[in-house]
Formats: C-alpha cells, sequence, structure tokens
C-alpha cells in the first residue's frame, strides 16, 4: 500500500515539474547581466585606453541562449563623462571603457560614474531587454611631464655683511604645473655660475660656502636652475644678486685714493663726497690730519724754478744777493764740472758725493764779508760719516790752512765759523755756533738762512727759527796779507794745496747778502711752497670746527665734536698749485684719524685712508721770437752815439697747442658710428721770462771799436737787470714778455771802425723758468753800406759821370735790407757805384759800335744786289781780265766807314738803355765775328769795277 502511494505521488510530482518546465520555456530571457560593483581604472593623459582593475566583464544566467544569455553594451552614467563602454565580445560579456577626448590631468586628475551592461533581450529586435545593477568606476588619470619648472619670481635679491658665513641667504622657489606629484614636485637646484662661493640646497636655500669680503666683491650674480623629479629643466634661469655690505667700521666712507689736478684750474676739492662713519660708538670728538707728501718734487715741494736770484728779488729782497751756484753760463762758468739732478724739471740742483767741489772765482765775493750778511742755501743731506762735510768755506790760498768762515756739517749738526779780523784787543770772541738738528740728516730738502750780525746769529730752516744751543770763542786771526779762496763743496788747504772735508748730498740755491739782512717776510717768501692744501670754511660751520695749517701748508688739521660740521669742511678741502707751469706727478694724501670717547681716550682705532693726487702734465708753452732778421744801415749810423737799433721790430709770442676732439658731421646713408677727429689748435697765451740773452755771431765782439749797449736805466725801470761781456748781452729777471720787448727794443750796437766791416751777425734767445721753456733761436744779420765823396778820389774813373742823375729816394728795401733814414738817399754815390756806372757805360759803348758796323756792311751788300737787278744784264766774263789798285780801294773803304760811324754816334749817343746779360753775351760775339765779315767784304769790294761808263 505505502509502495503504491509512493507511486502515486511521484507522479503527481513530476506532472508539477513539467508543468513548471513548460511555463519557464514559455518565458525566455529571464535573468539580468551581473558585473562587478566597483571598477578602478587607470588612463594615460596621451592614451584613451583605460585599464580597469577587475576586468569589464559582465554575466548572465540566460547564456548559452542567444540573445538572451548574450550582453549587447554597457551605458555609462554621469554628466560631461569623457568616457566610454564598448562590448568587445557579446557571449563573453566583456568589454572595455575608453576615453572619448584628449584627457588633462592638469585640468581633472581622476574621474568617477556609473556603469549598467544589459544584455540583448529576448530577439534580435531587443525586446525585453534586462539590465545589471549599476557599478562605480573610479579612473584616475595618470600624468605626462608635459611642463618644465618655472621660477615664482622674476628675480631675487639679498644683502649679506662681509666677514660672516650664513646657513641660508635667501630661498629660490620653483613650481611646476604637471599635475602629478612625481612630475609636479621640484627635485633639485643648480648654481650655474662656476667659481663663486655659495652652494643651493634641494629645497632652494642659498648660502656663501666662505667668508665674504667687501674689498675684493661687492656684489655676486648667480645664474640658478631648476629640474622637476622628471628631470626637466626649469624653462628660464633666473638671476639672483647678493650684495655685499662692508662692515661697520668707523672711518671715511667715500674716500677716492685717485684725483686727477689739471694745471690752471685753481683749487680742487679734494674730498667732495666723503663722510665719517661712526657706527653709533659715543664718540665725542673726531680729529682728522690730511697730509700732502711733495718731498720728491723738486725742493721738498713745487715751487718756481727761476733761479735763486730771480726769486729772491720776487720776494722783495734787496739788491746785492750773490749767487755762489748759478747755472752754467759765459758770464758764470765754475760751476760747469758739477753733476745736475735733471730730474726735477729745471731746478738747478747739484750733486756733491763726496769728491766733488768748485772754486768761486775772485772778484764775485769780496774776501771780506761787510757785516750784517746772510746766507741762504737749500740742502739735502743724510746721515754720514763722522767727518766735516763743507759747504762753504773762505780759506788761506796759500801757505796756511786758516779757515776765515765756513758753514759745514759735523754729527748732524750744523756749524758756522766766523772768525774775526784782527784788531786792538786781543780777546776772545765767538767763533763757532753749533745747531743740533734732525734736519741736517733726514735726507730731505730743508732751507737755510743764517742772518749773522756779529755777535748775535740767527738760524731760520724752512722758515721757523733755531737758536744755536753752542758757542764757542777763538782769538780772531793774525794779520796776514795771504789772500783768500772760496770754495763749495770742500775747503781748500792753502798749506797743501788740496781740497778737503768734501761734502756729500745737495745744493741749491747757494745765496751771499752782504751789508743787509734778510727780513722774516722774505725768508717765507723763499720757502713757501707753490702747491698745498687749502680749505674754505662754510659760515655755518666755521665757529663749530678748529682748522690749523703747519707753514707750508702741506699739513692739516681739523678738529671738532659735530658729525655734520666735521664732513662739511673735509668736503671742502682742496688741493691748489699757483704755478702756470706746475711739476706734473704724484703727490700722496694720508689722512690719520683719532676718535675720541667719553673718558677722552681714543676707544677706536682707525687705519689710514690713503690716496694721491695725479698732476697732469701742463700744456708747454712755445716762445716764437720773430721780427726784422737782414737789414743794411750807412756805415755813419754804426760810428754815431745811438749807434743801430738791433731789434726794431721784434716781437715775443707764446703759445699753447691743444688737441680738440669734436664729432664728425653726420653724413647721409646708412647709420654708422660717430667717428670722432682730434683737431690741433694753438691758442696765445701770456706768462713771464726770465732769461733772454744776446750774442754775436763769429768774431767775439772787440771792445776796442764795437759794442751792444742799453739805456741801464730803462732796464732796471722794468725790474730787469743787465750784464755784458765779449760775448754778448744777458737781460735777467722775471717779468713780462711786454717789458722784455721794451727792453730788447733798446739794444744798439755800435762800431766806430767800419772800414773793414761789411757785415755782422747776432743771435738772440729768450727762455722761461730757468731754461725748462726755450725760444727759438732769432738770428739778425746786419750790414754796413759804405759811402765815398767823389772829391776824395784822384782817379777820374771813380768820379760820378756827368750823364748819370742822381735819384733821390725816400727809402729802398732791397731784398730784405732796409734803408730806413731818407737823408742818406742822396749822399755823394759810393766807390762801388761810380766803378759799376763806369763799366755799364763802356760796355753800351762797345755793343753801339759793334751793331752800327754790321749794319754798315749789310746796306753795302744790299746796294750792290739792288743794283744788279736794275740793270738785269748777264755777260759772259770768263774771258776778262780786271786790275784793281788795291791801295786806293782800301783808302776809300776806311774814309767811308768812318764817315758812317760818325754819323751812327751822333744818332745813338744820346740813347741809354740797361742792357741784360743775354744782350752782352750776343753782343760779344757779334764783336768778335766782325773783323772776318769786314775783311770778306774788303774782298768782295776789290773785285768790283767801276762800271758807270758802260752804257746798256
Amino acid at each position: 500500500m505505502l509502495f503504491r502511494g509512493n507511486k502515486q505521488f511521484a507522479s503527481v510530482v513530476g506532472v508539477v515539474l513539467g508543468l513548471l518546465c513548460a511555463v519557464e520555456a514559455a518565458k525566455v530571457n529571464k535573468h539580468k547581466p551581473w558585473i562587478d560593483t566597483t571598477y578602478h581604472g587607470i588612463v594615460t593623459e596621451n592614451d584613451d585606453k583605460v585599464l580597469l582593475d577587475p576586468p569589464l566583464i559582465a554575466l548572465d544566467k540566460d547564456a548559452p541562449l542567444r540573445y538572451a544569455g548574450e550582453i549587447c553594451g554597457f551605458r555609462i552614467h554621469g554628466q560631461n563623462v569623457p568616457f566610454e563602454a564598448v562590448v568587445l565580445d557579446k557571449s563573453t560579456g566583456e568589454g572595455v571603457i575608453r576615453a572619448k577626448e584628449k584627457l588633462d590631468c592638469e585640468l581633472q586628475k581622476d574621474h568617477t560614474f556609473t556603469i549598467q551592461a544589459y544584455d540583448c533581450g529576448e530577439g534580435p529586435d531587443g525586446a525585453n531587454m534586462k539590465k545589471s545593477h549599476k557599478a562605480t568606476v573610479h579612473i584616475q588619470v595618470n600624468d605626462v611631464n608635459e611642463y618644465s619648472p618655472v621660477f615664482k619670481d622674476k628675480s631675487y635679491k639679498a644683502t649679506v655683511i662681509e666677514g660672516k658665513k650664513y646657513d641660508s641667504i635667501l630661498k629660490v622657489e620653483a613650481v611646476d604645473a604637471d599635475c602629478s606629484f612625481q612630475f609636479s614636485q621640484i627635485c633639485n637646484y643648480e648654481i650655474v655660475t662656476p667659481d663663486v662661493p655659495f652652494t643651493i640646497d634641494k629645497e632652494g636655500y642659498i648660502k656663501n660656502t666662505e667668508k665674504l669680503n667687501y674689498s675684493k666683491e661687492r656684489m655676486y650674480k648667480l645664474t640658478v636652475t631648476a629640474y622637476d623629479c622628471g628631470k626637466n629643466r626649469a624653462s628660464e634661469d633666473v638671476l639672483v644678486k647678493i650684495s655685499i655690505k662692508p662692515t661697520c667700521k668707523p672711518g671715511w666712507q667715500g674716500f677716492n685714493k685717485r684725483i686727477e689736478y689739471e694745471p690752471g684750474t685753481g683749487s680742487l676739492a679734494l674730498f667732495p663726497s666723503m663722510h665719517v662713519e661712526t657706527c653709533d660708538e659715543p664718540i665725542t670728538s673726531i680729529q682728522a690730519i690730511i697730509e700732502l707728501e711733495t718731498n720728491h718734487i723738486g725742493k721738498g715741494c713745487d715751487r718756481d724754478t727761476y733761479s735763486e736770484k730771480s726769486l729772491h728779488k720776487l720776494c722783495g729782497a734787496s739788491s746785492g744777493t750773490v749767487e755762489l751756484l748759478p747755472a752754467p753760463s759765459s758770464s758764470a762758468n765754475w760751476t760747469v764740472g758739477l753733476p745736475t739732478d735733471n730730474g726735477h724739471d729745471s731746478d738747478q740742483v747739484f750733486e756733491f758725493n763726496g769728491t766733488q767741489a768748485v772754486r768761486v772765482p775772485e772778484g764775485v765775493v769780496s774776501s771780506s764779508l761787510k757785516e750784517p750778511f746772510t746766507v741762504s742755501v737749500w740742502v739735502r743731506h743724510g746721515p754720514g760719516a763722522h767727518d766735516k762735510e763743507t759747504i762753504l768755506c773762505n780759506s788761506d790760498k796759500t801757505e796756511m790752512n786758516r779757515h776765515h768762515y765756513s758753514l759745514y756739517v759735523h754729527n748732524c749738526r750744523l756749524i758756522l765759523l766766523l772768525r774775526q779780523d784782527p784788531t786792538e784787543s786781543e780777546n776772545y770772541k765767538p767763533a763757532e755756533f753749533h745747531w743740533k738738528l734732525d734736519q741736517v740728516c733726514d735726507k730731505e730738502w730743508h732751507h737755510y738762512v743764517l742772518n749773522v750780525d756779529f755777535p748775535s746769529v740767527s738760524l731760520f730752516v724752512d722758515g721757523t727759527t733755531f737758536e744755536p744751543f753752542l758757542v764757542t770763542e777763538d782769538y780772531p786771526l793774525h794779520s796776514s796779507k795771504i789772500s783768500t779762496q772760496l770754495t763749495i763743496g770742500a775747503c781748500w788747504q792753502g798749506g797743501s794745496a788740496r781740497m778737503s772735508q768734501f761734502f756729500r748730498g745737495n745744493l741749491a740755491g747757494l745765496m751771499i747778502r752782504s751789508g743787509k739782512l734778510e727780513n722774516k717776510k722774505v725768508i717765507d717768501c723763499l720757502y713757501t711752497c707753490k702747491e698745498g692744501l687749502d680749505v674754505q670754511l662754510p659760515e655755518e660751520v666755521a665757529s663749530a670746527v678748529k682748522v690749523e695749517f703747519n707753514p707750508n701748508q702741506s699739513s692739516l688739521t681739523v678738529e671738532g665734536s659735530d658729525f655734520e660740521a666735521f664732513d662739511k669742511v673735509m668736503q671742502h678741502v682742496s688741493y691748489l698749485n699757483s704755478r702756470q707751469f706746475p711739476t706734473p706727478g704724484i703727490r700722496h694724501l694720508r689722512i690719520s684719524t683719532t676718535f675720541k670717547c667719553f673718558n677722552e681716550e681714543v676707544c677706536i682705532s682707525v687705519p689710514e685712508a690713503e690716496g694721491y693726487v695725479m698732476v697732469l702734465q701742463p700744456e708747454e708753452p712755445k716762445i716764437s721770437l720773430s721780427g726784422i732778421d737782414h737789414f743794411a744801415r750807412g756805415a755813419a749810423e754804426f760810428e754815431s752815439p745811438e749807434g743801430v737799433t738791433l731789434f726794431p721790430e721784434l716781437r715775443i709770442v707764446s703759445t699753447i697747442t691743444r688737441e680738440v676732439e669734436a664729432e664728425a658731421e653726420a653724413t647721409e646713408g646708412p647709420e654708422d658710428d660717430p667717428t670722432v677727429q682730434e683737431t690741433v689748435v694753438s691758442e696765445e697765451i701770456m706768462h713771464n721770462l726770465d732769461t733772454c740773452e744776446v750774442s754775436a755771431l763769429g768774431d767775439e765782439l772787440d771792445s776796442e771799436h764795437e759794442s751792444l749797449d742799453v739805456d741801464l736805466g730803462q732796464v732796471q725801470q722794468r725790474g730787469l737787470e743787465m750784464t755784458s761781456s765779449n760775448l754778448g748781452l744777458v737781460i735777467t729777471g722775471v717779468n713780462t714778455m711786454a717789458n722784455y720787448e721794451q727792453v730788447l727794443h733798446l739794444i744798439r750796437y755800435k762800431n766806430w771802425h767800419t772800414e773793414a766791416l761789411f757785415d755782422r751777425k747776432f743771435k738772440l734767445v729768450c727762455s722761461e723758468l730757468n731754461g725748462r721753456y726755450i725760444s727759438n733761436d732769432f738770428k739778425v744779420e746786419v750790414n754796413v753800406i759804405h759811402t765815398a765823396n767823389p772829391m776824395d778820389h784822384a782817379n777820374n774813373a771813380m768820379v760820378q759821370p756827368q750823364f748819370i742823375n742822381p735819384v733821390h729816394h725816400s727809402s729802398v728795401d732791397l731784398s730784405g735790407h732796409n734803408l730806413v733814414n731818407a737823408h742818406h738817399a742822396s749822399v755823394v754815390p759810393s766807390a762801388a757805384t761810380v766803378v759799376i756806372v763806369v763799366c755799364v757805360s763802356f760796355l753800351v759803348f762797345m755793343i753801339i759800335l759793334g751793331v752800327f758796323r754790321i749794319r754798315a756792311a749789310h746796306q753795302r751788300t744790299m746796294g750792290d744786289q739792288e743794283n744788279g737787278k736794275e740793270n738785269e744784264m748777264d755777260w759772259d766774263d770768263s774771258a776778262l781780265t780786271i786790275t784793281v789798285n788795291p791801295m786806293e780801294t782800301y783808302e776809300d773803304q776806311h774814309s767811308s766807314e768812318e764817315e758812317e760811324e760818325e754819323e751812327e754816334e751822333s744818332e745813338d749817343g744820346e740813347e741809354e738803355d740797361d742792357i741784360t746779360s743775354a744782350e752782352s753775351e750776343s753782343s760779344e760775339d757779334e764783336e768778335g765775328a766782325e773783323p772776318e765779315d769786314q775783311q770778306g767784304a774788303s774782298r768782295q769790294q776789290q773785285l768790283e769795277w767801276d762800271d758807270s761808263t758802260l752804257t746798256y
């Protein structure tokens, strides 16, 4: 029963299942597609394919049924989604997601959207299509390194203080526009500029690798670049400027080490922009000492290089000064053998090396100096041996070695020996005066002036008075008739006839002035430099700052507590050189500064500031002498008391030549660089002269019959001096060119024995600054016109012919010979003139005679030819024999010639013509040929016959 029942139940179940299967068979697309719930994808900017994880695959349980089990597509849901999903295989449900357009990571790094899969439905028409659930898709856009780093700023600046090392000076920063971390990050910075003391790290921080020095480099310019992590370099490098600021040190700021001075521009401000830096230190006062070093220029500084005698006169010293070391010349030649220092711009400096000395000729200085007297000299002397070194000595010339007076150096002491002449009293008297001076042995130039008014002696060194520290006494010298010898550079030993106590050093400007002392004003003038420091104090700071100069203005001290006023005073300190033609070269400058604090002690140490003034080369003047250089005068003028003026129209002109740069005018056409042309411009200037020398060329002047004279009163009136010798005449003194012109116009030449004199030549030379600038040699030639009276000659041939009419001229100019005086033109002709007139007259006579003879012969020949033409008869005369009386023919011919000559002379005797040399030669030729022609004519006439009786 149970079994039967089970069979029944089974059959029922089978029926039910069959029914269900029938129902399901009737419904074909029963399932939805299935996909994963979440997808992650990656896509590159320059690619459209998306890599998904997991892969995009849709499943359908209706598979393998056609249509119902196939996947027909994917649908993306979202706004502006730049992707699309594509089915690769319907049966497997495999698909891909790809980009519809170019992706830009920089605009959007990732995208999120949803996606659904759908099957193909129940048939080809897609009816009853089923969709899967929505899955979320996350896609990340991978970056491409398409951008280079760019710096945030165009340039970077920083300032650091010298002498310090920094951990970081500044930071540079670059950015990259790429979206990814890898490509948008800056992985490295680099300093491109080589060999700089700086480094940069990966973060862009710059620091110095060593301590910086302001004096070495004031600013560094660095070029920096950057790299991203994809190794792309920055599109543009960046400039980094790092300025070095000096360490704040108390002292002077804005000080120029080189200052150029152009001659003739007056004063030049040395520190126009300088100021003092105190660095906020508690300073109460400042003292600055400005020193101008000129020891290497001339005799200690730039002074006028005129002769010492001229300088004394310029400074107001009265006459009577004798120069013992003059420049060698025709009138003062005892210094010719001394070596000179030629490096000091015409300063007459003499060197003494311990072996040279000179004797001053007798008469230059009186053997016994008339008190009071003054000795002045420039000396440069260094530490030497312990022997005496004589500057000036007057000693016995023979027999004995007594020193009457001398000036010498011994152990850095200056000593004056002055022995008195014998007197009634034989008491001790002051004889030696000693001064112990540092200046004697410091190898620098110093000016010494000794004013001696026995028993008082005053010494001035560089204008400062010094009293002797020791005076020794001695007996007066014994009376003697021995003459004395004055020497320089050593002392003459008369007993042994040799020099001793030689000087080693340099001397210049040794002068003795007898009978009067030099006053302090003149002494200061002689020593004063023509260059130095100067300051023009502004009124508002004059009372706030103290200013002091040394005597020669080579040192200036400024002191004060008002820093602002102190700066203004320093800015007004200037260099001044009053010479028209200063000595070029360097003048060193030094500023020594002292800072004092509240406790009145020096609290800050400041190094010396050093620089120099460069005095430029002055334009050198060209002194030109011009005028009449050749003229003639009658002998009577040379013999007259006035004589002949040598330089009546002399002109003295001085010019300088400058080179001026001028831009050339622009020319049409392509643009070119402007050319610069140098134009030489000559400009006339005025300056002084100190010497003009007139010398005779050829033989020296013979004082017995010739001289050069000038009005001495006129010379002295113009502040000049004149000396003369058999060589010529010298005018000296510092004066204007105009005054020299006027004096030279007064110079006259006289000669009272002119019989044998036909010409005389002279040369004039002028100079300035002791021969530093010399004129051209102006040479003048004067000719002597000799005159003669006809009554004084016995020879009639020397008398003026009666047919020559005297011609009177007011003035005559014959090829440079000026006969200025009119009254000499009407005098009786000289012997030479008479000889010339007679010779010319005789030559004219001979020419006329020759011409007449030629004409007479020619006329006779022409007459014969005419007669032959008139007759027109020809016969055979070969058989004729002709007999002629030769004596009769000659007499007739001779008589006829004499008659014709007399007629010709009467016609031509009244004419006077000038005959050239060519006419004279031709006339002589004709005259020489005349005898031959005359003989031919005679022979022809001898062959003629008397045909007057013939009939035709």
